[in-house]
């Protein structure tokens, strides 16, 4: 039997919930793009929907708990053929958000501010990597 109330480990990406205007730097500092992302939860909040809209790529990621890891993951859908799967995590101040699985050398690591307004970090992999900020619109 399908559980009637969402898991009270969604209630960590209340944070998220709302628009967000987001800039890229490479490592030299220099702007690589910038866009918007929106947050909604899907009626139910069973699912936290991220709709992106960065440079001219398009995509949209639900996130969800899965019961079997304890974890909440998601799938994006973007612009080419393929699924991209992550697990995200907010704990405190610090959004921590990796391609695959927990512990992945893949991962997006930022922290909010203090009202919560923005949130500033960079995204990782062995062999490269960009910094992000994203600021309530």
């Amino acid at each position: 039997m399908a559980d009637k109330t969402p898991n009270p480990a969604m209630r960590q990406l209340d944070v998220l919930v709302g628009t967000w205007k987001v800039t890229n730097f490479d490592e030299s500092g220099e702007q690589t793009d910038e866009g918007t992302v929106r947050f909604e939860w899907l009626n139910g909040g069973f699912y936290l929907i991220q709709h992106v809209e960065l440079g001219v790529s398009r995509s949209v990621e639900y996130i969800g708990y899965d019961p079997e890891t304890g974890t909440l993951k998601s799938h994006l859908f973007g612009q080419s053929h393929e699924i991209l799967k992550y697990t995200w995590e907010v704990k405190g101040d610090t959004l921590t958000i990796w391609y695959g699985d927990p512990g992945s050398p893949a991962r997006f690591t930022g922290t909010f501010d203090e009202d919560r307004k923005s949130n500033t970090g960079a995204w990782e992999w062995p062999g490269g990597g960009f910094r992000s900020t994203m600021v309530r619109a």
